[in-house]
């Protein structure tokens, strides 16, 4: 009895690295896994497969009405970052509430015991879904401008700078990470897709009805409404007070949300 303890031990620690390097897979194995799923789920797929054709058919309509005098990189580009900032973040919400809306949030967190790092490699598939986008976006762009001008025989103008890139890029990954925070604190699709479309499309309408009637809110309440926020943030120039705007509200919509639902997140029993 004695022997067999002694040689049942030794067994048993030798398998539990290997049982922990299966457990805890790198993050970039995660990432990859995380990515599968976005286009491999029908809500995915199809996210992803209505962004594309959004961005074609958009750049095909400014092909044919939206080109004057010459054909502008740049106003192709802005028009674009509504259907972006609408749809992009939908992609996010269901990568993050997925796993609790079909119960695989069990099998899951079971492979890998350590939530925060699947947390995080939701959040960095969702990023690189997002450069992606905005990249194809960009070059749909340039085609369309090529090819508008060609048509109306008019000069392009390549007047999209550096600065308006970064910022619709900026703008697409700020919205992607309300959603991705409302996902993280709802953890359910349905509810969570319905508070990201009330904050993008009825947050800024009651915004406005708000600054109508109460002059503090007409005055200050661009460092609370990122919606707001980030639309003025799509305008040629912005200022230092557009900036700080755009941190405050991102703090109210992004940060306090993602800490409060990465509390629960992290400590709520699987069932």
């Amino acid at each position: 009895m004695t022997a067999v303890g002694t040689t049942a031990r030794p067994a048993s620690d030798a398998g539990a690295p290997a049982l922990r390097g299966t457990t805890a897979p790198p993050l970039g194995r995660l990432v990859g896994v995380e990515l599968r799923k976005v286009r491999n789920t029908r809500a995915g797929a199809w996210l992803l497969v209505t962004i594309a054709l959004m961005v074609v058919g958009i750049t095909g309509m400014g092909m044919l009405w939206g080109v004057g005098s010459s054909a502008s990189l740049g106003s192709f580009v802005s028009v674009q970052v509504m259907p972006m900032q609408l749809l992009l973040p939908m992609v996010a919400v269901l990568a993050i509430t997925g796993e609790w809306s079909q119960r695989g949030a069990l099998t899951t967190f079971a492979l890998v015991p350590r939530r925060g790092r699947v947390v995080a490699a939701k959040a960095l598939a969702a990023l690189l879904v997002t450069l992606a986008a905005t990249v194809l976006s960009v070059a749909v762009a340039v085609v369309g401008v090529l090819v508008g001008g060609a048509v109306h025989d008019v000069p392009v103008a390549w007047d999209l700078t550096a600065d308006q890139a970064a910022r619709a890029l900026l703008i697409n990954v700020l919205s992607v990470a309300v959603g991705f925070a409302l996902g993280v604190l709802i953890r359910s699709s349905a509810p969570a897709l319905v508070a990201y479309l009330g904050f993008v499309l009825v947050a800024p309408m009651l915004s406005a009805i708000a600054a109508g009637y109460v002059a503090w809110w007409a005055a200050h309440g661009l460092w609370f409404d990122l919606a707001t926020t980030l639309q003025a943030f799509s305008a040629p120039q912005v200022t230092g007070e557009t900036w700080a705007q755009l941190g405050t509200s991102t703090l109210l919509w992004v940060g306090v949300p993602l800490v409060v639902g990465l509390r629960g997140l992290l400590r709520t029993e699987i069932r």
